[in-house]
């Protein structure tokens, strides 16, 4: 199916600033599934120019530069129309096939690559009892551990829509069982490490969920010897199919903002944002 998406941004400030470079993470990552069929960006006030890169971690990134004229508001508008076909999460064959267990070990050829999304900073001990539980009634096997902790979350926490701010702590968000979806992916990602899976945490748009519908999404991917990077969905309480629009994949939770940068000057600011997704006819 082929998605239409436009994600407007609207920063507000009270008085005049002079604005520094803007870093962008408004463009889709590419999948096999995924293909980028249109896209248009449009920023005002006009950049002196506009960058595209690839970063650290194979994001696309947009870098815009400005001059110095003072400004009283910055417009972001991305449009896209994205074609993404069905996949199949579980369609693969654990290799080494000792993997299919928890807790399985990298190969060091493999682990050299993955270690910064194995950082156990988040894994307190809340966490990993929470996360071994889990594993215990999945008897430690490595596809229904991670479908049966999306479903948990899914099922036994509270959701709340929380547009602005970081990812919570995951020993918060377990302690309150509540929270939003970059709360979920983040003690997703937390119990996953705490297993010794590589996980990552993944920012963009959801199609089909009327609560997702008009902002940032965000939910996790996982390293599987054999598969390679997977999709689950801790707020849907699903693997991935074909209704999300990847932006972006990070190591850490709070490196992908759409709009990420700063000004000079002293002033208030504000933001506007609004996210359109349909199925495009």
């Amino acid at each position: 199916m082929n998605l239409y998406v436009r994600h407007t941004l609207q920063y507000s400030y009270s008085n005049a600033v002079a604005l520094e470079p803007q870093t962008l993470y408004l463009y889709p990552k590419s999948y096999p599934h995924q293909m980028l069929l249109e896209y248009d960006l449009q920023i005002d006030p006009l950049p002196s120019k506009v960058v595209r890169n690839v970063d650290a971690e194979g994001n696309v990134q947009q870098m815009a530069y400005f001059s110095d004229n003072r400004v009283h508001q910055l417009s972001v508008v991305a449009t896209m129309v994205v074609s993404s076909k069905p996949f199949n999460v579980f369609d693969f064959v654990h290799y080494p096939f000792n993997t299919k267990n928890l807790s399985f070990l990298y190969e060091d050829r493999i682990y050299k690559y993955l270690a910064p999304y194995l950082s156990r900073m988040d894994v307190t001990d809340a966490v990993a009892a929470f996360a071994n539980q889990v594993a215990q009634d999945a008897q430690w096997r490595t596809v229904p551990f991670l479908v049966n902790l999306s479903k948990y979350i899914h099922q036994n926490f509270v959701y709340s829509q929380r547009t602005f701010g970081d990812a919570l702590p995951p020993h918060y968000t377990l302690l309150q069982q509540a929270g939003s979806c970059r709360d979920f992916a983040r003690l997703y990602i937390a119990c996953c490490r705490s297993m010794g899976i590589a996980a990552r945490f993944v920012s963009g748009y959801l199609y089909g969920n009327p609560m997702q519908a008009h902002e940032l999404h965000a939910w996790v991917e996982v390293f599987l010897p054999g598969a390679g990077w997977r999709g689950f969905d801790p707020t849907e309480g699903k693997a991935m199919v074909n209704n999300h629009i990847c932006m972006g994949a990070s190591a850490d939770y709070d490196q992908l903002a759409p709009v990420m940068g700063s000004f000079k000057g002293v002033t208030d600011s504000s933001l506007y944002t609004y996210v359109d997704i349909r199925l495009q006819q």
